[in-house]
């Protein structure tokens, strides 16, 4: 087992992308538009485009909440009114018709995922109609992974049963903290035992894989009550967990400014948390497999982790092979070929756009040669931790240690802190180095290291 001391963990307590893109999103610009992305969708059709026959993932973004998190910087609606829902559900299904009329009809989708906001703020029904629509309109393939960003403040064990009938066979719990002080400090209460019964039902109803999101640095927190919060997650066992550190940005996302600032952690106790956590979850049989995620050794994502087949998209590791994302819904963000694109961020633009007969994209990327190379070692960095310089070559016809020379002398500083080996033909992230992959990639992130501007993004570990 890898130890990692407090002290590295401190060196690398910078800020950094996540890399679920590269370039990532703030880098979009309004110059993509709608036709833009019509033109990509067309492309794949077409067969024109590589990949052109591959299965599709899709994400659908669910904005509705019943009552905010002070923590959130998501993309939501708060609102306990549920009749929104309805005029939202028929917008998903003009979207989706938009979008078929250039990609056309029946494409087969080996990965579906719902998130918000909260997609439990929908009904059972609603659950059903959109479930139908997205059946009725893509050909969800043999052995796909659906899964659902649950709230377990919002769901019951009838609920999860009839989740489970709709075919989703992944569920995300958002928990976040176990410590009731806190949950009261961020406006988000949920006990263990509640959490517990889910968690229990969901095996019993044969869901293959259940994830548990935790974030460390809220208000109230210490060492101590994390280190609870670490053992009863421990306790549950559930397949995958997410561990993200929160950052505070209340000039940015208007929920955060009801958080009280004297009550955040000290950056050591920050810290302490994370390194805490990394021990306790490897103490419990988890396996780190990059960023923020663990996994038990059984589950699927660890073992592409050992086999050397791990993906990355917006919604994190995945062991699904790199595809084409359609996203549905506010806010929500896809790719396609070598584009980006994201919808408009407000639910009243969103309807508008579509209103017109409009795709409602708001922004987007078209990359060039140089940010696809870029990708590909990213990508290759994060998710296998090793960069072979021969297929760089062979796939994008450059000179590896030609191209990336300032690079490489950036990476020795690395090398000397023992996150990588530069060998004769390839990369290799170490064993320590995988705690801080995201500092390895940054340094062929071109758009970093023009504008050094890193304020924007989470802390790297």
């Amino acid at each position: 087992m890898t130890t990692i001391s407090e002290e590295l963990l401190r060196r690398f307590d910078v800020s950094g992308p996540r890399y679920t893109s590269y370039p990532t999103a703030d880098r979009f610009v309004e110059a993509f538009t709608a036709e833009h992305y019509a033109q990509a969708l067309a492309q794949r059709a077409s067969g024109s485009q590589v990949g052109g026959g591959t299965p599709l993932s899709i994400y659908v973004h669910v904005p509705f909440c019943e009552s905010v998190c002070y923590y959130c910087a998501c993309n939501k609606v708060i609102t306990k009114h549920h009749d929104k829902a309805a005029e939202y559900l028929q917008a998903l299904v003009q979207e989706m018709d938009l979008t078929l009329a250039h990609l056309g009809r029946g494409a087969g989708v080996s990965q579906l995922h719902l998130g918000g906001g909260s997609p439990t703020f929908l009904s059972d029904a609603e659950l059903t109609q959109l479930m139908q629509a997205l059946r009725e309109r893509f050909r969800i393939v043999a052995g796909a992974e659906i899964a659902i960003e649950v709230d377990p403040r919002t769901v019951s064990i009838d609920r999860l049963k009839h989740l489970r009938s709709l075919g989703f066979n992944r569920l995300s719990f958002g928990v976040q903290d176990f410590d009731p002080h806190v949950q009261k400090a961020v406006h988000r209460q949920q006990s263990f035992e509640s959490v517990e019964a889910l968690m229990t039902a969901a095996r019993e109803l044969g869901f293959e894989s259940t994830n548990v999101d935790l974030i460390y640095g809220l208000p109230l927190q210490t060492p101590e009550s994390f280190a609870r919060t670490i053992e009863q997650v421990g306790a549950l066992k559930p397949d995958r967990i997410a561990l993200y550190g929160y950052a505070h940005l209340p000039q940015r996302f208007k929920p955060q400014r009801r958080i009280d600032e004297a009550q955040l952690p000290p950056g050591g106790a920050k810290i302490a948390m994370l390194h805490s956590a990394i021990e306790g979850f490897l103490t419990h049989g988890y396996s780190y497999i990059g960023m923020d995620h663990f996994a038990l050794s059984s589950d699927s994502l660890a073992v592409a982790k050992r086999q050397g087949r791990l993906h990355r998209n917006f919604q994190g590791y995945s062991t699904q092979p790199d595809c084409d994302l359609i996203a549905l819904g506010v806010s929500a963000i896809g790719r396609v070929g070598a584009s980006y694109s994201q919808n408009a961020k407000d639910l009243d633009a969103y309807y508008d756009a579509l209103r017109q007969g409009q795709l409602p994209i708001e922004r987007g990327l078209a990359l060039s040669r140089d940010d696809i190379v870029r990708r590909a070692v990213i990508m290759a960095i994060m998710c296998q931790g090793r960069l072979e310089f021969e297929s760089i070559a062979l796939a994008h016809l450059v000179d590896v240690r030609e191209y990336f020379k300032p690079e490489f002398e950036r990476l020795q500083e690395l090398a000397d802190q023992g996150l990588v080996t530069l060998e004769a033909d390839a990369i290799q992230v170490t064993a320590m180095g995988w705690f801080f992959v995201r500092a390895v990639a940054m340094v062929f992130d071109r758009y970093l290291q023009a504008d050094r501007s890193r304020a924007r993004f989470s802390k790297i570990i």
